[in-house]
């Protein structure tokens, strides 16, 4: 990186760590601090609730998920709208009429306290391991740049991130929220023109489009049901829309979004923009990583992406079988290139036996390359047996890093820098909510002073930081953080989400089968994860209609023992 780069990513994080803070300081009450004194209009309840859901590993992540897997990822998103119309109808009027902090004050009301306890734990458990996912993210970046240790990346992104959302609260995170996401757009928008700019002269937008079609990149939509098969549009369709019920109905992170709009309308309209605008978003993301895939067709691109390992590799006993890797992979990568013009010129000659020939040419030489890309994988765990060998999430970063001109680095990183501090901030500052009002102000100090509850909600801003930073320590060999994260989520968000929707739906269920029932379809979920191959969407199925269904059992036997003999 150049001097100029440094000036522009410098720049931009004290930029927004010192706005966020001056612009909220002095915050004296507790509803002024949670929800912003509920004056948020619309439209930045939208792009607030974007930018919490959108954290570096999106933008880091999901390309890297394109190059590998396609762009079938997108199908993760397809219950995003119809949950945006569910909520906008159900839980914005109920939690903006009930004039509550969290969503989990809400259980309290209909069931008792112990299932507000476990709603609030269950999410406080899972979201602050999150925000350590989102810590991690930009902490890779810096670690490759400077070839520093990740551990100490991670301290110093997770400690900026904390000065401002501890200093001004849900201001802060929505006032930031608006700058992040024109820095995101700017950011995001340059690179995909950059690579297209970067391609040969002689490969046409339309050319790089056919080249990643054709190699099986552009596969977004897939209708065939496999119940093992992680995205398709069936479990995108049901799975998804629990999973996107469960995340914006119960989780705090994004329903203090919306509690702090300035109506239920301001609100509503504020979730709906959300369903609209994401779904193309991520499709431009995991296109953008398509494009990168095809770059890599015509350049020649590393044969493992993560240059700490490689480095690690290369001065070690296996440097001389790893550089005869390297040597076959460059044949393997020309071949290819050779072929994927072949196919191109015959399908410009309308010549549809050569374009078959040698597209089957094409996806050869692909699978040849990606055996190589195993074996290498092989030699960096020999060298180094605690190696991460999944190189998912620095794939978008080597082409951002090596390929970018001066300044144009900056902003990319700026962008991802600012897409963590986004989501991360809205995590802390949603914790911290929790753990105030449902738990400190609820069982320990319910008689306090505002003043005392707003340091309170500071001084719980800061734990949650360096818990979700001592998380963010431990969690660097989970693969592609995309998915990782939403794995995370997925063990608790069908349980969260069956709690709601006996609370909304089914009156006469208590809480006591509720809360058990809770308890046994977590066990079930997480049982499915250790012991069972079924893709993570579906737990968030089966852990809310299991949860439903055990209620309606229990309750008759719960209501007959809870009767005075």
């Amino acid at each position: 990186m150049s001097l100029f780069d440094w000036v522009v990513l410098g720049s931009f994080l004290a930029f927004v760590v010192l706005y966020g803070m001056w612009k909220t300081r002095g915050k004296k009450n507790i509803q002024d601090f949670l929800l912003a004194n509920k004056t948020t209009p619309w439209y930045t309840v939208t792009l607030s609730i974007m930018a919490t859901q959108a954290s570096a590993i999106t933008f880091l992540s999901t390309p890297g998920q394109a190059y590998v897997d396609g762009m079938r990822f997108v199908q993760f998103y397809l219950g995003l709208p119809l949950a945006m119309i569910i909520l906008s109808v159900t839980a914005v009027p109920l939690f903006h009429n009930l004039k509550v902090y969290t969503a989990y004050e809400y259980l309290e009301q209909r069931f008792d306290l112990k299932n507000r306890l476990l709603g609030s734990v269950l999410f406080l458990i899972q979201r602050g391991l999150a925000a350590g996912f989102t810590i991690l993210a930009p902490s890779l970046i810096v670690s490759i740049l400077l070839g520093w240790d990740v551990q100490l990346t991670v301290l110093i992104t997770g400690i900026l991130v904390v000065l401002y959302t501890a200093s001004g609260g849900t201001d802060a995170v929505n006032k930031t929220h608006l700058m992040q996401m024109l820095i995101i757009t700017v950011g995001m928008g340059t690179a995909f023109f950059m690579i297209i700019y970067s391609l040969p002269k002689d490969i046409s937008f339309l050319d790089a489009t056919k080249i990643a079609g054709k190699m099986g990149k552009l596969n977004a939509i897939t209708f065939d049901f496999d119940w093992k098969d992680r995205y398709n549009f069936w479990t995108g369709l049901i799975g998804g829309t629990f999973l996107a019920l469960s995340y914006f109905g119960t989780d705090q992170s994004q329903v203090q979004r919306y509690l702090s709009g300035k109506s239920i309308a301001q609100s509503r309209i504020g979730l709906l923009a959300n369903g609209v605008i994401k779904i193309p978003m991520q499709f431009g993301i995991l296109f953008l990583g398509a494009m990168v895939f095809v770059f890599y067709q015509f350049a020649l691109p590393p044969l493992f992406f993560n240059s700490v390992e490689t480095t690690n590799v290369k001065k070690s006993a296996y440097a001389s079988e790893y550089q005869i890797l390297e040597n076959k992979y460059e044949v393997i990568h020309n071949e290819k290139q050779a072929k994927i013009r072949e196919m191109l010129d015959a399908d410009k000659k309308n010549d549809k036996i050569k374009f078959s020939e040698a597209a089957e040419s094409v996806n050869r030489s692909k699978k040849n390359a990606l055996e190589i890309r195993k074996e290498a994988a092989g030699l960096i765990k020999k060298a180094n047996p605690g190696a991460d060998t999944n190189d998912t999430n620095f794939i978008f970063l080597t082409f951002v890093v090596n390929i970018l001109p001066a300044g144009l680095i900056g902003l990319i990183l700026a962008a991802i820098f600012s897409a963590s501090m986004s989501s991360t901030s809205a995590e802390l500052n949603a914790l911290a909510s929790t753990t105030v009002v449902d738990i400190y102000k609820r069982m320990i100090k319910p008689e306090g002073t505002e003043r005392h509850y707003v340091m309170v909600s500071k001084l719980s801003t800061i734990f949650w930081g360096f818990y979700a930073i001592s998380f963010a320590l431990f969690a660097n060999r989970m693969g592609s953080l995309i998915e990782a994260v939403n794995i995370l989520g997925s063990l608790f968000y069908g349980t969260i989400l069956g709690i709601f929707l006996i609370a909304f739906y089914f009156k006469k269920i208590g809480g006591s089968a509720t809360f058990y029932s809770a308890l046994a379809a977590e066990l079930v979920v997480i049982g499915c994860f250790f012991f069972t191959d079924i893709p993570y969407l579906w737990y968030n199925v089966i852990g809310c209609v299991l949860l439903i269904l055990l209620a309606h059992l229990v309750h008759p036997f719960v209501k007959k023992l809870s009767r005075p003999l």
